[in-house]
C-alpha cells in the first residue's frame, strides 16, 4: 500500500497539477506516513495472525479502490509523459546509470537512518518490544507509540521506493504497485537475510532477486510457480534451522 501510494502520488501530482516529481516524492512520503498512523493505530491492537489478516485485508481494499478510481486511471493505470533528460525532471533516457546512483543514494539514506535508530533509545525500545511486548510495557515503554514510529519510518522509505519505481518505469497500474506478492517478497527478503539486523534485508535481496531471475530464464515463461516453490522451500529451511537468517548464521560462525 505504501509503495503504491508513493508511485501514484508523485505521478498524479505531476500529470494533473504540474508538480515537480521530486516534490511529489516528498508529498507521497508524507501521505504514506499519515496512512500508516491511521491504519497502525487500530491494527496494533491486534496480535499475531489477526494482525497479519487485518493488514492484508487493508492492502487488498486499497488495491480494489485503486482499480475502480478513475481519477488515478483505474484499472488502465497511468503513463507518465516523457520529458527531456534532466535531474530536475527525474528522467534519463540516454543512460540508466543515473537511476542506479539515485537508488544507491536512497539505499545509503535508508541504511543511515536504520543504523541511527538501531543505536538510539528508539532502537533499544523496539528491540525490547520485539522480544516481549508485554514485558516492555510493564517497565513503562509505550509500546503502541514506538510501533507507530517504526511503521512511519518504514512507510516513508517504501513510499519513496514507489515514487522511484514510477519515474523509472513511467507506467503503473494497481496490479503492478499494489500486489500482495510485493508485500510477501519484501518480508521474505528480510526473513531470509535476517530480521532485526542492519544487513539482513540487503543480503536477502542479493540472494533472492538473482535467484528469481535465474528461475525465469531457466524454466521459461514467468517461472512464478517455480519461484514460489523455491521461495517456500528456502523460507521453511530458514524458519526451521536458522530463524535469525543468513546474517545470524554468519555471526554464529564467527563466534565459533
Amino acid at each position: 500500500m505504501f509503495f503504491g501510494t508513493g508511485a501514484y502520488t508523485s505521478s498524479v501530482l505531476q500529470m494533473q497539477f504540474g508538480v515537480n516529481p521530486w516534490i511529489g516524492v516528498v508529498i507521497g512520503a508524507a501521505i504514506a506516513v499519515a496512512l500508516s498512523q491511521m491504519i497502525g493505530y487500530p491494527c496494533f491492537r491486534l496480535r499475531g495472525h489477526y494482525f497479519a489478516i487485518a493488514t492484508i485485508a487493508i492492502g487488498e481494499i486499497i488495491h480494489t479502490l485503486a482499480i475502480n478510481w478513475e481519477f488515478i486511471g483505474g484499472a488502465r493505470g497511468l503513463t507518465l509523459p516523457i520529458r527531456q533528460d534532466s535531474l530536475l525532471a527525474f528522467q534519463f533516457h540516454g543512460t540508466k546509470f543515473v537511476y542506479y546512483y539515485i537508488a544507491l543514494a536512497l539505499l545509503a539514506c535508508c541504511f543511515g537512518v536504520t543504523w541511527w535508530i538501531e543505536r538510539s533509545r528508539i532502537g533499544y525500545y523496539l528491540k525490547a518490544i520485539r522480544e516481549d511486548g508485554d514485558a516492555a510495557q510493564s517497565v513503562g515503554i509505550p509500546v503502541a507509540k514506538y510501533k507507530l514510529i517504526a511503521m512511519a519510518v518504514s512507510a516513508a522509505f517504501v513510499s519513496v521506493g514507489g515514487s522511484f519505481y514510477a519515474q523509472y518505469v513511467l507506467y503503473m497500474d494497481p496490479d503492478s504497485v499494489f500486489p500482495l506478492s510485493l508485500s510477501i517478497l519484501v518480508c521474505l527478503l528480510a526473513v531470509v537475510g535476517g530480521v532485526g539486523t542492519l544487513w539482513g534485508p540487503l543480503v536477502g535481496a542479493a540472494l533472492m532477486i538473482p535467484l528469481s531471475e535465474w528461475t525465469r530464464i531457466q524454466f521459461g515463461g514467468t517461472g512464478s510457480g517455480v519461484d514460489l516453490i523455491i521461495y517456500g522451500a528456502l523460507l521453511t529451511i530458514v524458519a526451521v534451522f536458522q530463524p535469525t537468517g543468513l546474517v545470524g548464521l554468519v555471526s554464529r560462525w564467527r563466534r565459533r
